[in-house]
């Protein structure tokens, strides 16, 4: 295998990270839709870390490694128009998703707030901030904006 192979396989995986990370907050969303405790909210917390680290992991991979390979493979260039929409739909997907990951840390911060205070029963406006439907909406843009990456870089329109 040459370093390039290494470097595509590399980049690959990146993109899983990043899909997967995704997921993983897609998994939250509707886990947390029926959270009103701040225990419980507080309690999924690590997991939405692994999942941003995944998210970041993921997303500067294949942005750094997938500009190394348009400049090093032949026939690719930094300047065709696939991989400049490529980038623009990178950067929309993760600009949207770090507003996304903002609207959830509201929660975070509430369900500590609450917990800092002693009042670890059900509370309405936690239960209203882990429901955000501007997290929802945010989220799915931003998932709708990595799927067309995906489908951008598998099919390479006008390459």
């Amino acid at each position: 295998m040459s370093f390039d192979d290494w470097i595509l396989a590399l980049h690959v995986l990146s993109a899983f990270a990043f899909v997967g990370g995704i997921v993983l907050f897609w998994v939250l969303i509707v886990a947390s839709r029926s959270i009103d405790t701040a225990a419980d909210t507080i309690r999924i917390q690590p997991i939405a870390k692994v999942g941003g680290r995944a998210v970041m992991v993921g997303a500067t991979g294949t942005l750094v490694l997938g500009i190394w390979l348009a400049l090093s493979y032949g026939g690719y260039d930094v300047w065709d128009a696939w991989i400049i929409a490529a980038v623009v739909l990178w950067f929309a997907a993760s600009g949207v998703g770090a507003r996304t990951g903002t609207e959830y840390t509201k929660a975070f911060d509430k369900a500590r707030e609450l917990e800092s205070a002693g009042r670890m029963g059900s509370d309405g406006e936690l239960l209203a901030l882990n429901r955000t439907s501007r997290g929802a909406a945010l989220h799915a843009a931003s998932s709708l904006f990595l799927l067309l990456l995906i489908v951008d870089m598998i099919w390479k329109p006008g390459a």
